[in-house]
């Protein structure tokens, strides 16, 4: 098991505690197994985790709010015994979250209770082909029809895509960037490719074709649309580095028993000085993450305030952390490292993604430096 005297930090109370202690029980005992395939794979873990209650944590119940130490919490220990049950439980969370903030009550009644309880997947839907990192130059257009709207457009690399319930979806409109709720079997929305990438998550490629939703799907008001999706990332951004340090510990601990067990020159890997060395890198580098990551968690859960720079930095570090930890294990399991199927090289690939979704790295470094600049 990771090393878990970090709970003793003050940025947490006894009830995380609890609560970390509860997530670790279900998560090495009670995960679902593998189904068929992928979709039906990330459908039973979302149901497992919604049927255990942990998804209430990702999707408040009505008059809820999110903690993110909790949310931070449960990703790194998920993200630690499978990825995928991690993925399962975050797109539950970041496709409901715009609405759960932002929406009408009506809104709220309809859409998040079958999240929470996960049997409706949830998606997020704001990347574009020529608009990842650059938002500004999102081309999908939302034009004011009788009775409500029309979209037409692409999104793209959009998690849960193709097996979502309803997408979050950002367009432009004639005042501004709007969000509006999309739900999957809406005349005019298609999935037109499913992408498949290093490690496997459900992900696709939006088309919107004359794509008509009622006045009532819009959240927000017209043009708010970008506050909504920042406000959004803000919120999950630093659990992005919670899963990366969830990453990082089994990669670690991994490495720490085959230092002991594995025998070189007559004497456990681990007395070689050159491996002591990285063991000690990759032990600081799990420290520094965890640090920043529930510092962020530990600002918006206690002082109720934007936390751009904090989760930023959290987001960056860990997960560029994270992958410097885990090429560090590929190193010290060697041939075994590259094996496919082995622990290392599973964690390698399901590592990578993470320096890019949610704002790439280079993205995290631009607002850091505005936010030291500052207006």
């Amino acid at each position: 098991m990771a090393d878990r005297s970090y709970l003793a930090w003050p940025f947490f109370a006894e009830r995380h505690r609890r609560l970390a202690t509860e997530i670790e029980t279900w998560a090495a005992n009670k995960l679902p197994p593998p189904a068929q395939g992928l979709d039906d794979t990330c459908r039973a873990l979302a149901r497992a985790l919604g049927e255990a209650g942990w998804l209430g944590h990702a999707v408040p119940e009505e008059g809820g709010t999110h903690e993110l130490r909790d949310i931070c919490l449960i990703r790194e220990t998920l993200a630690r015994h499978s990825a995928l049950a991690d993925f399962a439980f975050v797109m539950q969370g970041l496709g409901s979250a715009t609405i759960a903030l932002f929406g009408t009550p009506a809104q709220r009644a309809q859409h998040l209770p079958p999240v929470r309880a996960g049997t409706r997947l949830a998606a997020f839907a704001l990347s574009e082909p020529e608009a990842g990192s650059d938002v500004a130059a999102m081309r999908t257009s939302a034009r004011k029809v009788e009775g409500g709207w029309r979209l037409d457009g692409e999104k793209t690399w959009i998690s849960n895509g193709g097996i979502a319930g309803h997408y979050v979806v950002f367009a432009r409109a004639e005042a501004g960037i709007s969000a509006f709720i999309v739900e999957a079997d809406r005349p005019g929305l298609a999935v037109a490719e499913r992408i498949a990438a290093v490690a496997p998550h459900p992900l696709a490629r939006l088309a919107f074709a004359d794509c008509r939703i009622p006045d009532g799907n819009l959240l927000g008001a017209p043009g708010e649309g970008m506050k909504l999706a920042l406000t959004t990332l803000d919120l999950f951004r630093p659990s992005v580095g919670a899963a990366a340090l969830g990453l990082a510990r089994r990669a670690f601990d991994a490495a720490l028993d085959r230092a002991r067990a594995r025998h070189l020159f007559g004497a456990p890997m681990g007395k070689l000085q050159l491996i002591q060395a990285k063991l000690a890198d990759m032990a600081v580098e799990i420290d520094a993450s965890a640090l920043l990551v529930y510092r962020a968690a530990w600002a918006r859960d206690t002082q109720q305030r934007r936390i751009t720079r904090e989760a930023a930095m959290a987001k960056l570090h860990a997960t560029e952390a994270a992958q410097r930890v885990i090429d560090e294990a590929v190193q010290i399991f060697g041939g075994e490292g590259v094996r496919h199927g082995s622990v290392a090289e599973e964690l390698y690939r399901e590592i990578r993604a993470l320096r890019i979704y949610e704002g790439a790295s280079e993205v995290q470094k631009i607002i850091i430096a505005r936010q030291e600049l500052g207006p």
